[in-house]
């Protein structure tokens, strides 16, 4: 089904190529909010060809460091992005994204990169395609006191890689999700709870590998506060509301909130700063096509 579709949309309508992926898109917009060249490194997997070509592009000068695992067997995944009324319908065609190797990450080169940085994000999607190379970073991060976040990132991940996500959880020392995903996280586990707040908190106690950081969980929940648990208590933050008229495109919301987040996590700021930085990003990306954003941020 994938290919004809993506032909056919080619053809009929006005296409725009928008470099994408979970993580990614995290990773870019963490490294806008930053505005210092080179602070962020990412790596993941692409085909040798010409969306793969655009991918370096791209996100070379968005300034991020990528280190890309080129696969010469799969072409580069791509998404098609349907967008009505402000809500979004995706199909995706995974391909080379599927295709990462631990084996990369063990390449010294690459290595270097994981041994020089000090926070590490990696978007749930990823359980499915590496689960050796989440391994590798988490218990790095443990054992050099440095701090691993993973997001819940779709409720299909929770309920059908349950086991490799509970794999990964002890070493999460912050957790991102949105409501959904929170509430299918409590109903695999037989929580028998649907409140978000509740939900965050449990997912903050779950056992941790080390013990130099205390968990925290944030969720996110579209138009309506944002959920933190920390230390057995919730708090919650008010997002930036924005008018339904404003509202271009939801896709890549999360995503942004993340990585707004992260541009103030990595300067040691207040939690309350993180979150105000996430609602920022994400209120910028709605209002724009794609995960993208514009030249310099305006967030003081």
């Amino acid at each position: 089904m994938g290919f004809l579709r993506y032909e056919e949309m080619t053809k009929k309508y006005e296409v725009e190529y928008i470099a994408g992926g979970a993580t990614q898109n995290s990773i870019r917009v963490a490294q806008w909010m930053l505005q210092i060249p080179g602070a962020t490194s990412y790596m993941g997997c692409i085909g040798k060809d010409k969306f793969g070509e655009e991918m370096k592009k791209n996100s070379k000068l968005a300034g991020v460091n990528v280190h890309y695992y080129e696969d010469g067997t799969a072409p580069t995944g791509t998404c098609a992005v349907c967008v009505v009324g402000g809500e979004r319908s995706l199909v995706a065609n995974l391909s080379a994204a599927n295709c990462y190797k631990s084996e990369h990450l063990k390449k010294p080169e690459n290595w270097a990169l994981v041994e020089k940085a000090k926070y590490f994000y990696v978007a749930g999607f990823f359980l499915t395609v590496s689960p050796e190379s989440i391994q590798l970073v988490a218990e790095h991060a443990a054992a050099k006191n440095k701090v691993f976040m993973m997001n819940l990132s779709a409720p299909f991940i929770c309920e059908f890689f349950r086991d490799v996500q509970e794999k990964a959880l002890p070493y999460m020392d912050y957790v991102f999700g949105n409501e959904t995903e929170a509430r299918t996280f409590s109903k695999v586990h037989g929580w028998e709870t649907d409140n978000v707040e509740e939900i965050a908190l449990k997912i903050s106690q779950w056992p941790k590998a080390s013990g130099t950081h205390k968990r925290i969980t944030v969720i996110t929940q579209g138009a309506d506060p944002v959920v933190v648990a920390e230390d057995g208590k919730v708090k919650k933050f008010p997002v930036i509301l924005l008018p339904k008229e404003k509202l271009v495109d939801t896709n890549g919301a999360g995503d942004a909130f993340v990585g707004g987040f992260l541009s103030q996590l990595v300067q040691e700021k207040p939690i309350e700063e993180c979150v105000r930085a996430g609602c920022y990003a994400a209120n910028v990306i709605i209002q724009r096509s794609g995960c993208t954003y514009p030249e310099k941020p305006s967030f003081n």
